[in-house]
């Protein structure tokens, strides 16, 4: 890794951290970076499940008075959430880099297109209802989008946002609560098999952790002087760039 590679990483770490602390959408930054320095899809791929890890766990920390409210009821969806992540970690795990590599592109698009369209997908308020957990519906919806975020992950949060939304009572913030607890066991259980996989880049990922850091603290700063409609279309303009790069590396 070179001087310049360390460079990017950490300002892509860091642009990641207050993208996601503005408007999320940051693993199209840190999986972008970590492709343009030479790192293989798969690893790519599982390294920034990685380095999007602390943010996971932080937002839900910002959460956790309205967890306290819900959680022995979400215990169910967060066993479903595990199981579809360790399903799709372990297919993400058992194609070869070309046969991923021809995916990306065409994962890229729908998030990118997910993601723009996060606006229109958000949960309308329903007056601060208690969050209704673990039908029927809402789980099989619920194992779909783990399936998803253990396989790739980008526009994961916007992905079940929307779909918590359509099948669980409750306001907007107790549903984001939620997803954001999903999203810590989404993520933990992929970390793990690809650490187990040896799939992760420790020397990549330990450059990205603390730029990712100080971004998620300067996203506030950002937060306020900046439009999210702004941070929205840059990370837009990110992702169809990574898939048009895809398209015409593959």
């Amino acid at each position: 890794m070179t001087f310049f590679d360390a460079a990017l990483l950490f300002l892509s770490g860091f642009v990641s951290g207050a993208v996601n602390a503005v408007a999320g959408g940051g693993t199209f930054v840190t999986f972008g970076a970590m492709s343009l320095v030479g790192l293989p899809p798969i690893v790519a791929n599982a390294t920034s499940s990685v380095t999007q890890f602390p943010g996971y766990i932080t937002s839900t920390l910002a959460y956790l008075d309205d967890i306290r409210h819900f959680w022995r009821q979400a215990l169910l969806l967060c066993v479903i959430s595990a199981l579809g992540a360790l399903a799709g970690s372990l297919i993400l795990l058992a194609l070869s880099n070309p046969s991923f590599r021809a995916l990306v592109p065409w994962l890229l698009i729908a998030a990118t297109a997910l993601f723009a369209a996060g606006p229109w997908l958000k949960p309308a308020p329903k007056g601060g209802a208690e969050a209704k957990v673990g039908s029927f519906a809402g789980s099989l919806a619920q194992f779909a989008t783990s399936v998803y975020g253990g396989f790739f992950g980008a526009g994961m949060g916007v992905m079940m946002l929307a779909t918590l939304g359509l099948t669980q009572a409750g306001d907007y913030h107790r549903l984001n609560a939620l997803k954001n607890m999903l999203a810590v066991v989404i993520a933990a259980i992929a970390i793990l098999v690809f650490v187990s996989g040896g799939v992760v880049a420790w020397p990549q990922a330990i450059v990205m952790i603390p730029g990712g850091a100080l971004g998620g603290y300067a996203g506030v700063w950002i937060a306020k002087r900046v439009p999210q409609g702004v941070v929205r279309g840059f990370v837009v303009a990110v992702g169809l760039f990574l898939a048009f790069y895809y398209f015409t590396k593959g």
